[in-house]
């Protein structure tokens, strides 16, 4: 298969960011599950919550590791790929990636604390530990989203001449986007970890081994997950009236909005066509587009023809992003809602197999929905690399063959996916032998398995 230089790089940049934010997204979270968990014992001494915070333990090292991995293959090809970019880029914003690096040492060095603490340092202090992992992977995360944002919003200097003068990095980081993205990537991440770990353990009570174990897992996780899910639409909606002012054009392609309006409507599924400048087949709410965008159901929407045809996003794509984002947000705010109406007024449901069942085909949906709106942030941005400054295309590298480099990482993520599934399949089977041997649920047979 053969694929412009061009075409390549943003294959390879596409590739490696899909990969590395579950990861980013795990460390986000897992952590601050296992704190919880650990909690739990410290308060209660049921030795259940310990074997599992540390098993969940063992888990976030192994992702951990990957995600390192994976952020340094990310760290070095934007300087390998887009050099134009980060000629210009780097010393502008360069301090929230700087901080990002503090933050992964912090949680690299409280991990092995964590890890290898127990009944070593004082318990609570221990219990710290683990907590700090949680705080410092938020803060990495939050921190590579308000760079990121940077490119959908970049301030904190002038451009004059073609030059960049007056940096200011503080003023870049925290420029106009950073707070609804990564409020918006935040809540995504504990919902999307929340459900599938949620997911998991749901699928490993249904095997009817080690229930009480699950249970409590589940019971934490579908928590976190709660949180998350019923955060989005809060989060998305600051995330959408900020685009609404910033981008217009991108919120345009979401919604395939062509024409510019008053009383907006708010568009569901269709197909665009970019040629007519039209969307078939689309279920439309009268206003509502208005009114997400602004507060007001008759305020003006700029349309896609408003804007010179050689900066339109690919419509189709963000389009067809943004409805996946929408469908699997509402369907697991479905499932929160079911959840809840169990947890409060039909306890006898949560352990029927079909609620379990709902769960465990649950378990990627959050992170499809991650994914989605990841697209929709990135592809809606285009051609620009930096939002009206800097095109895409002017900051890629010139050295050809950028095509075998992409086919080359393409192997690595299969081969450290293949490599993570075999790690946490073997980490879930020692599920067992993580328990307190005293504990009741430790019967002849788990021992022997």
């Amino acid at each position: 298969m053969f694929m412009d230089d061009f075409i390549a790089a943003r294959a390879q940049m596409a590739l490696s960011l899909g990969f590395h934010i579950i990861f980013a997204c795990v460390g986000m979270v897992m952590p601050f599950l296992m704190a919880f968990a650990h909690w739990k014992y410290l308060k209660t001494g049921n030795e259940i919550y310990k074997g599992l915070t540390k098993a969940w333990s063992k888990g976030v090292a192994i992702l951990f590791a990957t995600g390192a991995v994976s952020g340094t293959m990310l760290s070095f090809e934007l300087g390998l790929l887009w050099p134009g970019f980060m000629k210009h880029a780097g010393p502008i914003f360069g301090m929230p990636f700087s901080l990002e690096g503090t933050a992964f040492f912090i949680e690299a060095i409280a991990i092995g604390f964590f890890l290898y603490g127990w009944d070593k340092f004082n318990k609570w202090f221990h219990w710290f530990c683990g907590f700090l992992v949680g705080l410092s992977g938020l803060a990495s995360g939050i921190l590579v989203v308000a760079a990121n944002a940077w490119m959908n919003s970049p301030t904190g200097f002038d451009y004059i001449n073609g030059e960049y003068v007056n940096i200011d990095p503080i003023k870049a980081m925290f420029n106009d986007a950073w707070f609804p993205q990564a409020l918006h990537m935040t809540v995504a991440a504990f919902c999307a970890t929340g459900f599938a770990v949620a997911g998991v353990h749901a699928f490993l009570m249904m095997r009817k081994k080690n229930v009480e174990f699950h249970t409590k897992a589940f019971r934490i996780a579908a928590a976190f997950a709660m949180i998350g899910a019923f955060g989005a639409p809060l989060s998305g909606d600051v995330a959408a009236k900020s685009i609404a002012e910033r981008q217009p054009i991108k919120l345009a392609a979401m919604e395939a909005h062509f024409e510019t309006e008053k009383g907006a409507a708010f568009v569901i599924g269709g197909i665009p066509d970019e040629d007519k400048g039209e969307i078939n087949y689309a279920l439309k709410i009268p206003k509502l587009l208005s009114f997400l965008a602004t507060n007001d159901f008759n305020a003006e929407v700029k349309g896609l023809n408003d804007f010179p045809k050689d900066e339109w996003p690919p419509v189709a794509v963000v389009h067809y992003a943004f409805q996946i984002m929408i469908f699997f947000g509402v369907v697991m705010i479905s499932i929160g809602s079911l959840y809840l109406y169990a947890l409060f007024f039909k306890k006898e449901w949560l352990n029927k197999n079909w609620l379990l069942k709902t769960f465990f085909f649950a378990t990627p949906f959050g992170y499809i929905a991650l994914e989605a709106g990841w697209t929709v942030t990135e592809v809606g941005r285009q051609p620009w690399i930096i939002y009206g400054i800097m095109r895409t295309i002017d900051a890629v590298t010139p050295m050809p063959g950028i095509q075998y480099s992409f086919y080359f990482f393409t192997a690595i993520f299969i081969s450290l996916s293949l490599i993570i599934i075999f790690l946490l399949r073997r980490q879930i089977k020692m599920v067992p032998y993580l328990y307190d041997p005293t504990d009741k649920l430790f019967n002849s047979k788990n021992k022997k398995s």
